[in-house]
């Protein structure tokens, strides 16, 4: 890849500086501490499904707000990847 086409991929619109990741990401903490969670309770019970739906629509809500509001075509198509994976 040239230079080019790493400043369109990686460039902030927004601050024109380089953007990989972003803090704070409230839907990716609540993601990551939904699934801690559910390493604590029993897998065969009723709270263990509901972390894993809760996770999952926190990574679904993350997907959603990158694919719309990504700050560059990266995080947008880290959305889109991460909203196909919860779909297939």
């Amino acid at each position: 890849m040239g230079r080019r086409s790493v400043d369109w991929l990686f460039r902030n619109h927004i601050t024109g500086k380089y953007t990989v990741a972003q803090v704070p990401n409230a839907p990716l903490v609540l993601f990551v501490g939904f699934r801690i969670a559910q390493a604590f309770v029993s897998p065969d019970g009723t709270p263990h499904d509901v972390l894993r739906w809760l996770a999952i629509v926190a990574l679904a809500w993350w997907g959603v707000d990158e694919l719309v509001r990504g700050v560059n075509p990266f995080r947008r198509i880290l959305g889109a990847a991460v909203l196909s994976s919860l779909v297939l």
